[in-house]
């Protein structure tokens, strides 16, 4: 009877160990899919490492569970033995808690839903304005390129003229964003990853703002780390920063 309750408790601690490690689920499903392998995975020390994975056969339906301390951007990759790695990635960001993502075998990415994480909000609401810019930039590029063959010099400088205004508001943006946003875990990723060469008084600025919990987060530690690298250089100019 002692051994059979000793035995008990161990898998009560176990099974509550497990469930502590395991703070985040993420289920979901890919309307089409027959075969293939999706990969959960996150970059871990500068590398993509690959924590789970799982073989689709006949059932588009999937599950994953990590272990999470704060909101993170993680990856699936969907690999459909076909050859074609076009839309087979897709980024989300993950937080503690059930995650639900929905998309389909020939659109993986563009037609994602994911629901479960307000990181993952913020950070679709920033990229949505962002891919206007973007594509405003490949047209421009498209008619610089089509004027220099032409041999239409004057057009082709005035459209690069443009092509920099709008990478300017595309910058301006990104920075207002994040500043209006600083309660959010996305925030400093947003930073991190496409204003890090803004002027370090703007850097400063949204560091400063953080919340507490945004600010102890990963991505939060990171910035601070990053601002601070910075500070611990010899001042130079960058032309690319925001002044």
């Amino acid at each position: 009877m002692y051994r059979l309750l000793i035995a008990s408790i161990i898998a009560t601690v176990f099974v509550s160990c497990g469930k502590e490690q395991n703070n985040m689920t993420v289920n979901g499903t890919v309307d089409g899919l027959r075969k293939g392998t999706l990969y959960f995975q996150k970059i871990n020390d500068s590398t993509l490492v690959t924590l789970d994975s799982i073989e689709i056969d006949g059932n588009s339906n999937f599950s994953f569970s990590t272990s999470i301390e704060s909101p993170e951007v993680f990856t699936l990759y969907l690999d459909k033995n076909d050859g074609n790695l076009l839309n087979d990635r897709l980024d989300f960001f993950g937080e503690p808690g059930n995650i639900t993502i929905k998309t389909t075998r020939d659109y993986f990415a563009p037609e994602a839903t994911i629901e479960g994480s307000k990181s993952n909000d913020t950070w679709t609401e920033y990229k949505k304005i962002r891919s206007k810019f973007s594509g405003k930039n490949l047209e421009l590029i498209k008619d610089i390129l089509q004027a220099e063959k032409d041999g239409d010099t004057a057009l082709a400088d005035s459209l690069n003229l443009v092509s920099k205004r709008n990478n300017t508001r595309e910058y301006l943006y990104t920075l207002n964003f994040v500043l209006n946003h600083t309660d959010s875990y996305a925030a400093p990723y947003i930073t991190l990853a496409n204003v890090y060469n803004a002027n370090i008084k703007y850097l400063d600025s949204i560091n400063n703002l953080l919340t507490p919990e945004v600010a102890q987060s990963k991505y939060g530690k990171m910035l601070a780390k990053y601002i601070g690298d910075i500070k611990a250089q010899p001042q130079t100019s960058t032309k690319d920063s925001v002044q």
